[in-house]
């Protein structure tokens, strides 16, 4: 067991990107900033490139936004006024230093640098038909293929506009993508639009962001979310937008439920508000007889929080959180291995000995991590432990970016919640429903709910999947 794994899906990146010669002295360091509140979408690689249109520097590495860059490297970066990062955790191709991005890939006098979020279906067979045309490949990723696509139509003579278009036109899946090309910096999404990206105003030019949370700690002014199926061209005339397929929206329903940091909005609310909803209505349809709510730091709170609010009990931070444990931190002697999941949280005996706990999690994946937290819950006196989950079971994989690939490993997909109960060893058990899950986010019938429903918005994207990750030319972590 990896005891620094908490047992959630990682999202695969977060992607931020600057246009501004009024705070080019600043660029590099802002973006530091940016990708820092995105640090929570990729904490495997992290990497910034700054252009001022003819040339571009790159750094990028394994690790942290702090342990890849300081104040030193971050001022070898100054010079330019076009800005892109990236923080990485990988789904298509391995946490590698040759996958970290900012990706680069040219051939001639045509190149791009490529910052992704999210996982193309078709990244294979796309591999396979950029190979035919002369293209060669360093990393794994299916980024490559994207920053191939358009280096090839960009050699044909096509606009930036146009290349973009035409490179979306061969693209399956899901697809935030931020580029550097030459004097421009692009932003597109895919026409479901499952992975987010907004636009913002900052001094002198814009900002893109997967998140808000990105653009306020810069300081920039949110101006709207890109639009599903939406390039946008940034240079020295402005912003200009342009339309490759209409939208079919299907955001993915688990930015809502765990990936987004609670203070980022999505369509003008934050996500704690939904949070928070989605308590309030899990304590609707599975009340408890109970004494004290607790939540699960730190992505349980809010729910908790609202299930507390709407079931009158009280509400109590019961178990305790080590934020310094990091991906660094020293893995314990195989005669520690007991210490389990206290490494990152340990609970306050004076809020659970001998009552009734009612205990608010996000989501039960695997069901390990909630196994043990049953057990230690239980170890400092609770009388009762009832597991109230803010999230239906989730039941199918993910071929969007999220790592839940197969069903085997996901215990909702093969077990009843009765069974679950009993491996998990609660007193009672309970998820809230698809409904109600998605009633919380305000968003119905614009949502990407397949984990949960198995209702896939892409036809065919199973069958595809599969057959691409068959191929050895791409290989899946």
């Amino acid at each position: 067991m990896d005891l620094l794994a908490d047992g959630k899906p990682k999202e695969a990146c977060g992607v931020f990107g600057l246009y501004s010669r009024e705070i080019s002295g600043e660029l590099a360091q802002r973006t530091y900033f940016g990708l820092y509140a995105l640090q929570h979408r990729g904490q495997e690689s992290a990497g910034i490139a700054i252009s001022d249109g003819e040339r571009t520097l790159a750094m990028r590495d394994m690790g942290l936004v702090s342990q890849v860059f300081d104040e030193r490297k971050l001022a070898s970066l100054e010079g330019g006024h076009i800005a892109l990062g990236h923080v990485r955790y990988s789904t298509t191709g391995s946490a590698s230093w040759e996958n970290a991005q900012p990706e680069f890939h040219g051939r001639g006098d045509v190149n791009v640098f490529v910052a992704h979020n999210g996982n193309l279906v078709n990244a294979a067979e796309l591999r396979h038909e950029l190979e035919g045309e002369g293209f060669e490949f360093e990393s794994t990723s299916d980024t490559a293929a994207i920053a191939a696509s358009a280096v090839g139509e960009l050699e044909k003579g096509q606009t930036v506009a146009e290349a973009v278009l035409r490179t979306m036109r061969r693209l399956s899946g899901a697809y935030s993508v931020a580029m550097i090309f030459r004097d421009k910096l692009v932003a597109f999404r895919d026409p479901h639009g499952f992975r987010p990206l907004c636009i913002g105003e900052v001094e002198g030019g814009y900002a893109v962001s997967s998140e808000t949370c990105g653009l306020d700690i810069i300081g920039a002014k949110l101006l709207r979310e890109i639009e599903p199926g939406e390039v946008v061209v940034i240079d020295d005339d402005g912003l200009q937008s342009y339309r490759a397929e209409e939208a079919r929206r299907a955001l993915c329903v688990f930015e809502y439920v765990y990936f987004a940091r609670p203070d980022s909005r999505f369509d003008g609310k934050e996500i704690a508000h939904a949070r928070q909803r989605m308590g309030e209505v899990l304590a609707d349809e599975s009340p408890a007889e109970a004494d004290v709510v607790i939540p699960v730091p730190d992505s349980g709170i809010m729910a908790a929080t609202g299930y507390a609010q709407q079931s009158g009990i009280p509400y109590a931070e019961g178990l305790i959180k080590n934020r310094y444990v990091g991906r660094t931190f020293i893995q314990p002697a195989d005669s520690m291995r007991q210490l389990g999941l206290r490494l990152k949280l340990n609970p306050l005996p004076s809020i659970i000995a001998g009552k009734r706990v009612v205990v608010i999690d996000d989501s039960i994946v695997r069901g390990n991590t909630a196994r043990k937290l049953v057990g230690l819950l239980f170890e400092a006196g609770a009388a009762e432990v009832h597991f109230r989950v803010s999230s239906p079971p989730v039941t199918g994989p993910c071929y969007y970016g999220i790592d839940m690939d197969t069903k085997e490993g996901l215990v909702g997909a093969n077990y009843t919640v009765e069974e679950i109960r009993d491996q998990i060893g609660a007193t009672s058990l309970a998820y809230l429903s698809v409904e109600g899950m998605t009633n919380a986010t305000e968003q119905k019938g614009r949502l990407c709910r397949a984990c949960f429903d198995g209702d896939y918005p892409i036809p065919g994207a199973t069958q595809k999947f599969a057959l691409e990750n068959a191929d050895t030319v791409v290989g899946k972590k």
